[in-house]
């Protein structure tokens, strides 16, 4: 329910962080915010995909609907009847804002992608396709019975332990979706966006046209308006009378971190030492870190962050009705696309080499097998009669014998180039070396995520998966103007 948690641990990482550079006061309360920031060890080097060339920092900021503070505490009823929040028992399992920012080293841009909440995933850890905020609480769940099992009893413990397998398994989830490497992780829990919004005096909205919810307490005007506390979480959880539901919250979202972006990057909280000294507080209170973050270092180097030089996006996704087998409906998300927008999340098209167009090859020099493993039956020969018709050679099709996690080329020594033309071909899936591939040959592997030639017409409509996924053709809309920190953007 907290869609708006996450928002303001954004300023966290990006921009309060940087704040607290601006000033000699800032930097003297410092030390004493690290101090106070509770830490949690669930950053490894397993997992995840390699990092650009550009030394990237990748945080995932997590918004976490939890009726407890950073230090475990219970928040009092006072407190939740003020965020609208419901029982104290309710909420903490379910990750309801996800976004991974992206801010690289050689002085690009940086970015905050946002994951709607009910995107439909593979889930880290076996337990199968369901939506992404259910990642944290798989892992979560799981920690809690072993835990047990070994002896665990205080629910204090059972709680703070399980939370880091919680963790541990919604980064593996991320890092499988999106190939990027977590390099650090940041949470914050309802109280906390609550206090960071008031902290700093509020941030500038404007909206479309008139909404009201009593779900997530929404009740506002059309227009231009400031808000903070209460009216600031209503704003970024509302979902329900919005008219693409969760996608449209993800805007409210991205243009109110915008919003808060701007104000803390403002001279009027940088020289301001009462807001600063709220933010240290609200902070302290309500963010949780991964261990050994060297923030002093990272703000360090984002102490010249303006409000252009912060963008925002969404991972592409599909059909935002989609119907699943156990959660009801949920958001369609494609791996293939999703790994391929992060793969060109920082590249620069003026670049050489930059382009994704594969090298120049003959493709009478390179024959074709294909494997089906994507439930759809024809679709392997569909997809040969496509490759065979572009002058690539015919090498077979038919089912494939392994389990295919995403679609794939694979190619044998010195057939790199090959794979690549063919891969770019297919709409520019993954290309992987494999020993056991003839030279001069590929092989491709079709998993259910494939939506490049072959597919029209198999169906008379969208694909089918194994997983009863129904993939539609990717939306070829004109995007809206881009979110940035420099302005406010009218929103549903």
């Amino acid at each position: 329910m907290s869609g708006g948690a996450l928002i303001g641990r954004t300023i966290l990482a990006v921009t309060s962080v940087a704040v607290l550079l601006g000033t000699g006061y800032a930097y003297a309360n410092f030390q004493a915010l690290t101090d106070n920031i509770s830490t949690t060890d669930v950053i490894g080097l397993e997992g995840g995909g390699e990092k650009p060339a550009d030394g990237s920092v990748d945080i995932l900021m997590v918004g976490m609907d939890s009726r407890t503070d950073a230090k475990g505490n219970p928040l009092p009823r006072e407190i939740l009847d003020e965020l609208q929040a419901g029982d104290e028992t309710a909420g903490g399992l379910n990750t309801d804002t996800l976004i991974l920012m992206h801010v690289p080293n050689d002085g690009g841009k940086a970015v905050a992608v946002s994951f709607p909440r009910d995107s439909y995933v593979k889930i880290a850890g076996g337990y199968g396709r369901h939506k992404i905020n259910s990642a944290y609480g798989y892992g979560k769940e799981a920690a809690i019975e072993r835990l047990k099992r070994e002896g665990e009893s205080d629910p204090a413990q059972l709680d703070v332990k399980s939370r880091k397998d919680g963790a541990k398994n919604l980064i593996a989830t991320v890092q499988d979706l999106t190939g990027v490497t977590v390099d650090h992780y940041a949470e914050i829990n309802l109280v906390g966006f609550y206090e960071i919004t008031k902290a700093v005096g509020g941030v500038d909205v404007c909206l479309n046209q008139a909404t009201r919810d009593e779900f997530s307490g929404a009740d506002f005007a059309a227009g231009p308006q400031k808000v903070q506390g209460r009216e600031a979480l209503a704003f970024v959880r509302q979902r329900y009378g919005l008219l693409r539901g969760d996608l449209d919250r993800i805007v409210r979202q991205q243009v109110f971190m915008a919003g808060l972006a701007k104000q803390l990057l403002s001279a009027g909280t940088l020289a301001d030492p009462g807001k600063l000294g709220d933010l240290i507080d609200a902070l302290g209170k309500s963010i949780v870190l991964d261990e050994g973050w060297d923030v002093l270092r990272f703000a360090t180097q984002m102490k010249d962050l303006t409000g252009g030089d912060l963008k925002f996006e969404t991972i592409p996704t599909g059909d935002p009705e989609l119907q699943t087998p156990e959660d009801g409906l949920a958001v369609e998300v494609n791996e293939r696309d999703v790994k391929k927008f992060f793969k060109n999340l920082g590249a620069d098209p003026t670049a050489p080499g930059s382009s994704s167009t594969a090298p120049t090859v003959d493709p009478g020099t390179v024959t074709v097998e294909v494997r089906n493993a994507s439930g759809v039956g024809g679709l392997a020969g569909r997809v040969l009669r496509s490759l065979v018709t572009e002058g690539y050679v015919d090498g077979g099709s038919g089912n494939a014998t392994e389990e295919v996690l995403s679609s794939v080329v694979r190619h044998g020594t010195g057939g790199e180039a090959g794979a690549a033309a063919v891969a770019d071909f297919l709409g520019g899936i993954d290309v992987e070396e494999d020993p056991e591939v003839p030279a001069g040959q590929a092989l491709v592997l079709l998993g259910d995520d494939y939506d490049g030639p072959g597919v029209q017409g198999l169906t008379g409509g969208p694909l089918v998966g194994l997983d009863g996924a129904r993939r539609q053709q990717p939306d070829t809309t004109t995007p809206e103007q881009p979110i940035t920190a420099d302005g406010v953007r009218c929103v549903n």
